[in-house]
This record gives structure tokens, sequence and C-alpha cells, in this order.
């Protein structure tokens, strides 16, 4: 199976811009799952649930198919970081007390960024109107809040869990500058389209400095093997 790897260029800002996962959403993972061994994280980037359920696991097998990611990934004494597509962990069938897969899926975030509404216009404009024709198709199933994927398993109710973070219109653009679209428009264009986004935020955001309130919503589906 081939891997394209949209991230290999972009690892470290990845790493930086990315959106941290709230503590309640491991808190509530931890408490649904029944044992807390080993949890394998696949798709696990640059690490950041892989780092949260760690907090919660006595071991957290994390695994990315792209190296670079790998590289940049955060160190935990508890999180063992392998390099390798999610179809070929080498992990054995029911090795593992829980499996989790934070924004990867469509691999083997639409990042719902919420700020203020002008600002959120104006990035809904950019992210459908600039680089939508650039997103990989792969991502239709974010999209979709995984409600069209099979899922073979008990489902259950999750909680709606918010990721709130603090940022400055550097770290939103820091952050946009990670999409796979936006990498791919650079690619075409030769030019990056986060400059004149940024020029049209100033206007609303006011300050560069200036930190604002930015929320994403998270889109999860839980299921138990019976």
């Amino acid at each position: 199976m081939s891997f394209a790897d949209h991230f290999s260029g972009v690892s470290a800002a990845y790493a930086a811009f990315r959106p941290r996962y709230p503590d309640d959403l491991f808190d509530f993972l931890a408490r649904v799952t029944p044992a807390h061994g080993d949890v394998w994280d696949a798709g696990t980037g640059t690490g950041q649930a892989a780092v949260g359920l760690a907090r919660h696991f006595n071991h957290v097998i994390a695994t990315d198919a792209s190296a670079s990611q790998i590289e940049h990934a955060t160190p935990d004494p508890r999180v063992s970081y392998r390099v390798c597509p999610a179809e070929a962990s080498g992990l054995e069938d029911a090795s593992v007390d829980l499996v989790t897969v934070a924004q990867a899926l469509h691999w083997f975030d639409r990042s719902r960024l919420e700020i203020a509404p002008p600002i959120d216009a104006i990035i809904r404009h950019f992210y459908s109107g600039i680089v939508g024709p650039y997103w990989p198709p792969e991502r239709r199933i974010t999209e979709e809040r995984y409600q069209t994927i099979e899922f073979p398993f008990a489902e259950l109710t999750a909680p709606n869990f918010v990721i709130e973070q603090v940022v400055t219109l550097d770290d939103v653009a820091g952050y946009i500058r990670t999409w796979s679209a936006t990498r791919a428009f650079v690619k075409h264009h030769r030019r990056d389209p986060v400059d004149r986004l940024v020029s049209e935020l100033t206007r609303t955001w006011g300050a560069p400095q200036q930190s604002r309130l930015a929320r994403w919503p998270v889109a999860m589906r839980l299921g138990r093997v019976e």
C-alpha cells in the first residue's frame, strides 16, 4: 500500500502549532477502558494524543508512517514511537487494551477552528475557497465527522469534547500552514496563501500579539470489541 506523506516537510511546525487535546478526553477514555496496560495510538503524528494517553495507561505504542513526524514527536517515558503504517503495526491480535486514532483515520484536520464569527468567516473562506481544491480526497470522512465509516464495534456514547487554546495570530498562521491543503497549494503555486490570509485577518484581529481563545469541537466515535 503506497503512503502519501503530506507532513514530512512540516513536522516541526506540526508539533509546535497543532492544538492539544483536552485532559477531560483522556480522563473519559481511561474511565471507559476496563484495563490500563498497553495502548496503541495509530497515526500518532508528533504524539499529541500519545502523551495524553500516557498519563493514564502503563505503555503507549505510538506509530506513524512518517519518519519525520516520529522524529519530531514529544518524548515521554511511557511512549514507544515506531515508524510503520497502521496496516502493518507488528502488534499481535488482542495485545492492547485500547486503540486510538486521533485525526489520522483519513490517511490509512475539516478542522473546525472557531475564534469569533468575523474571523471564522474569513478562515472558512480560506479553507473552502482558497485551498479547498487541494484537500486530499481521504479527508472527506473528517468532513462527515466519521459517521459514514464502517464501524464494526459496539458503539458507546461519547461526550462532546472541545479543544480550547489561547492563540495569537502568529499561532493561527502557523497552524494553518500545517494543513495538507495549504502545503499542496504552496507546492502548486509556488507562493504562500497564508500571507494574504494574515493580512485579511489583521483588520479584525487587531495587534498580531493579541491573544484570543480558539476552539476546536472534537468529532469522535468510540466502540468496544465484543
